[in-house]
């Protein structure tokens, strides 16, 4: 019984990111360790010996391309799912079909059920008796832990597949190819130039999900056009992403004009002139509550683990302030910023974080190391989950070597004692 290519069914406008599926396994990015040569998936996708399996992995890793390769490769009939439309009336409807199949035609049947996780448990053990007969083979494709999500009787009869989010690498690949390919097809080879740099960030914005990398490149390529231009440039890619810059209202500059007086007071341990821009502020009708706040992250911001007083100081300040309000609560505030101020200066923790900042948004949600990821599943163990954890409280001093931090960001530190303990 012969069955129409799913790549075949491609609307001209459809996406980016669908009109880029790949159609060959070489060209699957991002996952050579389960489709490199010799690699096991591949191996059974080649021979077409698939099993009911799982693929787990993050948005825009490919899982559903592979299983579309699978159909593509089999000989078995293949039947597409999605759990966020399908009930349990057209499940059982189709495990019927499946179960008459095999009967008149000796043919299996491969049903493939996108996002998994979402199907409840007695919609899942529909599946169970025509995976346990052999009447159908079973692929999900999940972004949830299936230990969680997938019944055990499920997961115990299928294989996992564990994908990976693409790399910044991949990702600017792939946007590359759609530039030479897709991109200029459709503007008659007249493609958008889009410097390395440009994909770079684009890549970094997508996280890993080429789903998100090509539709933004699309519409980036769309919006520079709309311009009339063939260039993209930075203000472009921002406007596509919708990524703009904080202003601030000039009718208010006196306001934080104010306010930035007041916190560099407090940093450099003034604590007349701070209280005398206090004094302004609060004079001139400003909320007290908004100072109470400023205050309450200069506590953290400039005296830290200094003084972890000052952040009790100023919590108090704020919850005194709420309670009473204005008139009485100026005296409160004046305590508070007068304590700030002589309280002793870090801005160790405030650095720390900026530099936490800095590696979140400049690389990729790199995974948890195995070795402290916690293994309340078989699953997880089998994936060697927590594998080798040592425990602390076993050792000296409780201090332990072991890998915290992703590889990428090895030995990275971002607490400077030198600065803490000045």
């Amino acid at each position: 019984m012969p069955q129409t290519s799913l790549f075949q069914t491609r609307a001209v406008k459809a996406p980016l990111s669908e009109r880029m599926r790949p159609k060959t396994l070489e060209g699957v990015l991002g996952q050579e360790h389960l489709l490199g040569a010799g690699k096991i998936l591949r191996t059974l996708i080649e021979h077409d010996q698939i099993k009911s399996l799982i693929f787990w992995g993050p948005p825009g890793s490919g899982k559903t391309t592979i299983a579309y390769l699978i159909a593509e490769k089999t000989k078995a009939h293949f039947v597409k799912f999605s759990a966020v439309v399908s009930g349990i009336t057209e499940v059982k409807k189709v495990m019927q079909e499946a179960e008459n199949r095999l009967k008149a035609y000796d043919q299996q049947t491969i049903v493939f059920i996108d996002e998994i996780h979402r199907f409840n448990k007695a919609q899942q053990d529909a599946f169970l008796p025509y995976v346990e007969k052999g009447d159908i083979i079973l692929i999900g494709a999940t972004t949830e832990n299936p230990s969680f999500h997938v019944i055990n009787a499920l997961l115990s009869r299928s294989r996992v597949f564990v994908l990976k989010a693409l790399s910044v690498e991949s990702i600017q690949l792939l946007c590359q190819q759609a530039l030479h390919t897709e991109l200029a097809t459709q503007e008659n080879g007249n493609t958008v130039e889009v410097s390395d740099a440009l994909l770079e960030q684009l890549a970094h914005f997508s996280n890993g999900d080429a789903r998100i990398a090509l539709n933004a490149l699309e519409l980036l390529c769309d919006h520079v056009r709309s311009k009339g231009k063939q260039v993209a440039e930075q203000n472009d890619l921002e406007e596509a992403l919708q990524h703009k810059s904080l202003q601030y209202d000039k009718a208010g500059e006196e306001h934080y004009n104010l306010i930035s007086a007041l916190h560099k007071c407090l940093r450099d341990s003034d604590a007349d002139a701070a209280l005398y821009w206090l004094g302004r502020m609060l004079e001139s009708g400003e909320d007290p509550l908004y100072i109470a706040r400023r205050l309450i992250r200069f506590a953290s911001e400039d005296i830290g683990l200094a003084d972890p007083q000052a952040l009790v100081q100023a919590v108090a300040a704020q919850q005194a302030t709420h309670f009473i309000g204005m008139p009485e609560s100026n005296v409160i505030l004046a305590q508070a910023v007068a304590y700030l101020a002589r309280a002793p200066k870090s801005n160790a923790l405030y650095r720390a974080y900026q530099l936490v900042q800095e590696d979140v948004r400049t690389t990729m949600n790199e995974p948890v190391p195995l070795v402290i990821r916690n293994a309340p599943t078989k699953l997880m163990k089998e994936l060697n989950y927590g594998k080798g954890y040592k425990y602390a409280h076993d050792y000296q001093d409780a201090k332990v070597e072991q890998e915290h931090l992703p590889k990428r960001l090895k030995g990275r530190k971002y607490l400077q004692y030198s600065i803490l303990n000045k």
